[in-house]
């Protein structure tokens, strides 16, 4: 069925949608009685662009901070955002991260995602469900570890991120007054770099 026939009712509809959510699921449009075989026509049409498997957004689309985030967090619900994603996301680091962190429990499967990319770092116990905050945007709950514990994850992943980093993020937080000495310190403790951090910690108080 050409285009034309549809009418500009579902057309119009999803774009509107995408407009809002910033990112469309085929299954989106389950809840709108819109066929979905409209945003293959709308793809072809040059309206939408997909950017990943069952994922669209519109061309002149200006991401989001938390798109991606978004996304990861629709996908993966178990997955918390850690180190460098959760340092951008607490605005405790210059850097800008070209993959999404998240942390998953030891043994987990790397998630299959065609967008965002992700970087995945295994915690277990204690070090994995400890400091976790849930925020909501958009509708979702997005897991993020504490100011204080993304700190102390820093300092126990400094080999993969840097040391700067974890310096820069400590001296930020504690500028910044986003997390207590004390907050510091136990999670230094939940992730067995105490003594790591001592000196640096003794250093800015």
């Amino acid at each position: 069925m050409p285009l034309a026939a549809e009418g500009p009712t579902h057309t119009q509809r999803v774009h509107d949608l995408v407009a809002h959510k910033g990112l469309l699921r085929p299954r989106d449009l389950d809840a709108m009685g819109v066929p979905r075989v409209t945003l293959t026509r709308m793809t072809a049409a040059g309206v939408l662009e997909k950017v990943g498997r069952g994922l669209y957004r519109l061309p002149d689309h200006s991401p989001t901070e938390n798109e991606s985030l978004l996304t990861v967090a629709r996908r993966v619900p178990q997955a918390v955002f850690c180190l460098l994603t959760a340092l951008q996301f607490h605005e405790l680091t210059t850097q800008l991260p070209r993959q999404v962190w998240i942390a998953m429990p030891r043994g987990s499967h790397v998630p299959r995602l065609d967008y965002p990319p992700i970087k995945m770092v295994q915690f277990t116990g204690e070090a994995y469900s400890a400091g976790i905050e849930v925020v909501e945007r958009d509708g979702v709950a997005l897991r993020v570890y504490s100011v204080a514990k993304t700190v102390a994850d820093c300092f126990k992943h400094r080999n993969k991120i840097g040391l700067d980093v974890a310096l820069e993020a400590l001296k930020e937080a504690r500028a910044q007054r986003k997390a207590t000495a004390d907050d510091l310190w136990h999670c230094a403790k939940v992730c067995r770099v105490a003594q790591v951090m001592r000196p640096y910690l003794e250093a800015i108080e």
